[in-house]
């Protein structure tokens, strides 16, 4: 990579990755219009950059101080306070900085034939403090189809088919109060403090819809919008279709959803039962034009095919826009997986969960908006330079970088004070000293003489 020097030669060459990221995508100035206004000194675009960074050291601020190494100009109440403040509109914040990345960086990328896709799923955010933690609740992960501790974390993405970006999040309390474990704080609902709680204490599907509306707002579209079964039901298909996207979602099997066929309302099922099946090596097993929603019904398609993880099985697909052919939905489709990779990615590299330890909810809000920045960031990276590897190679790349650039100085900061003693209390000469030091370094082994000289190892 050009932005990510490999001879490890030049430590400005890896602080400017990030603060080029911040300079092209003016995140300052997308805070300020957040609300992240600096109460004291400390300016916030400064806070947020250093926990940005703090993943590729791998050493939490509270080690860095214990071992001598936190060289920032703050206090850790300071950053607390950044973390904590119920002003910033975090939700916001993702949202602007994603619409900046897609529509003046991605779009120029991509060839206008290609369809743009919203991705909608969650993923569990859990919690072992939960009693202490600001609305924890015991949740349901239909991954495992039992109750956890913590939070659903809500995410809408949005993607190319290649370059996934997370647009902006929500954590998810419950939204019955008797499953609510940690406290509950008292906002004015006309305030952000109250209306991000609020939020967090609605159903999923209005949530999803608040979700989708302010990325709208701030500019971002997308030809369709992909969900699994959890969110899919003819009143959300309708309400997305009515902002003009089309929607392709898989269908849940239930006899309470029903869709109007053939002059009845039949569920999945009883349609799947009623029509012939295609045989041989076709992509596809049924396909059936429907009417969905009660209200305002839409022309939809539904389209079925076999359970690749169990063939006796079936899953059934639904798409409003009716000119796509049967197999560019279930291609189309296939790019909500991205969602998947993200998420593991944002658990296993970026340290999603195990990073934030605070007990307040707007923190813990923040610290979801800085791990979906640091992966736009890295997201970027591999996109503009046509890097081969994957977001995970590259985050190691980072902290392998971090690490030797932190051993580096080190012992440059030790041979500089040695050799200031040296002509301190022994009065040595120029050449005296430039003696001893040839001598002392040939003494060393050949990783610390290759870290002293950097460019002579790569020569």
């Amino acid at each position: 990579m050009s932005s990510i020097p490999q001879n490890h030669s030049d430590e400005k060459a890896l602080i400017d990755c990030v603060q080029r990221f911040f300079s092209k995508h003016h995140v300052g100035k997308l805070l300020a219009r957040c609300n992240g206004m600096k109460e004291k000194g400390v300016s916030p675009v400064s806070l947020f950059r250093y926990k940005l960074s703090n993943i590729f050291v791998g050493r939490s601020m509270y080690m860095q101080q214990q071992t001598g190494s936190f060289k920032e100009a703050f206090s850790k109440n300071t950053f607390y306070r950044f973390l904590n403040s119920t002003k910033t509109n975090w939700l916001r914040f993702t949202s602007l900085l994603a619409a900046d990345i897609v529509n003046h960086d991605i779009k120029g990328l991509t060839n206008d034939s290609r369809k743009n896709v919203f991705i909608i799923d969650d993923s569990l955010f859990n919690r072992t403090s939960c009693k202490k933690t600001e609305l924890g609740s015991k949740v349901f992960d239909h991954t495992d189809m039992r109750f956890k501790k913590g939070f659903r974390m809500l995410t809408l993405s949005w993607s190319d088919g290649n370059t996934l970006i997370p647009v902006n999040s929500c954590l998810l309390a419950s939204a019955k109060t008797t499953n609510i474990i940690g406290p509950v704080k008292d906002f004015d609902n006309r305030t952000l403090a109250g209306k991000r709680r609020k939020l967090a204490q609605t159903k999923a599907p209005e949530a999803m819809m608040a979700l989708l509306d302010t990325a709208l707002s701030v500019g971002l579209n997308a030809d369709y919008v992909l969900f699994d079964s959890w969110f899919s039901n003819p009143v959300q298909i309708t309400a997305i279709h009515s902002k003009g996207m089309d929607v392709i979602a898989m269908i849940k099997k239930s006899s309470r959803i029903k869709y109007s066929y053939g002059g009845k309302q039949l569920s999945i099922k009883e349609i799947y039962s009623k029509n012939k099946k295609r045989h041989g090596r076709s992509k596809y097993l049924l396909s059936v034009d429907v009417m969905a929603g009660k209200e305002t019904p839409i022309p939809a398609k539904i389209v079925c095919v076999r359970n690749k993880s169990n063939r006796k099985d079936w899953l059934a697909f639904i798409c409003t826009d009716t000119t796509l052919s049967e197999e560019e939905i279930i291609r189309v489709y296939g790019k909500r997986w991205q969602i998947e990779v993200f998420f593991k990615t944002c658990k296993s590299m970026l340290n999603l969960i195990g990073e934030c330890h605070s007990l307040s909810y707007d923190a813990l809000t923040a610290h979801v908006a800085i791990v979906f920045t640091r992966y736009m960031l890295l997201a970027m990276e591999q996109r503009q330079n046509e890097d081969q590897r994957t977001l995970g190679e590259l985050f190691f790349f980072l902290i392998d970088e971090m690490a030797d650039i932190t051993f580096r100085r080190s012992l440059c900061i030790l041979m500089d004070a040695l050799m200031a003693s040296l002509q301190e209390i022994l009065k040595l000469s120029d050449k005296q000293l430039t003696a001893f030091t040839v001598d002392f370094e040939a003494r060393l082994p050949e990783y610390l003489r290759n870290a002293l000289h950097p460019e002579v190892a790569i020569a």
